[in-house]
């Protein structure tokens, strides 16, 4: 309950912020430091699962601090301005912020279960820290290697280099591994097992319904972006294939 609390919080304090600038593209913000909220809240009632709680932190902060810099001094994302253009004035709160609130509580139950129900470090958190670490690689990686990109001129052409060589979304691949991640390591008490459809929900957001199914529709009338689809993995990584001449 404390958790889902902090996490509403946050959320209604950048629902405000959002409100008063006209920009709800301030939501992704408030997105990772949801989450930050979540497992701070939840270690204060039971400061024991240190490791689960410091992965999720640091997941969240980072994601929140770069996609804050980033999106510095930007005008509304068109995204949002799509779906609010013509809603009445309530409309951002529930459809935007409440909305994330309730993803944000599920897809870290996870973390509160874990935090809860923690029966010591075990062999097994390894192989989840191992998965949140190449998340956070791709995750990391593949942001500044779009921002450098576009930064350097690349706006309305395609990356296909680095990271983005590989998988058409490194970005949001890293993100779903962060999250499976986490709840292998929460799943060193058994508790942890039964949440396994928080990671699976984000998994589908990230690569069937808001993360890579828009980036890819806003994309589609780009130059070259048929060919790049045609020979780059959609969301998992592997090599490229090979496209016949002609």
């Amino acid at each position: 309950m404390v958790e889902a609390l902090a996490a509403l919080a946050v959320l209604l304090v950048f629902s405000v912020i959002g409100t008063a600038t006209g920009r709800h593209r301030v939501v992704d913000i408030a997105w990772g430091l949801g989450f930050v909220a979540v497992a701070l809240a939840g270690y204060l009632i039971t400061p024991r699962h240190w490791l689960i709680t410091a992965l999720t932190v640091l997941w969240g902060l980072r994601l929140a601090l770069f996609i804050g810099w980033r999106s510095r001094g930007k005008p509304e994302d068109p995204r949002y301005a799509r779906l609010l253009a013509g809603r009445g004035r309530w409309y951002p709160l529930v459809m935007v912020y409440l909305l994330q609130w309730v993803i944000v509580w599920f897809v870290s139950l996870p973390v509160q279960v874990a935090q809860r129900h923690y029966d010591g470090l075990s062999w097994w958190m390894l192989p989840g820290v191992a998965v949140w670490a190449v998340g956070m690689v791709f995750e990391g990686v593949g942001d500044w290697q779009l921002f450098a990109f576009q930064r350097a001129g690349g706006h309305g052409r395609v990356l296909d280099t680095g990271l983005w060589r590989y998988t058409r979304h490194p970005n949001y691949f890293g993100d779903a591994c962060v999250w499976w991640g986490i709840w292998l390591v929460g799943c060193a008490s058994w508790p942890g097992v039964l949440t396994v459809l928080s990671p699976i929900l984000m998994t589908w957001f990230l690569a069937g319904k808001t993360g890579k199914p828009m980036t890819e529709a806003a994309m589609s009338a780009r130059p070259g972006y048929a060919e790049y689809v045609a020979r780059t993995s959609g969301f998992v990584p592997w090599f490229p294939r090979r496209l016949p001449r002609g």
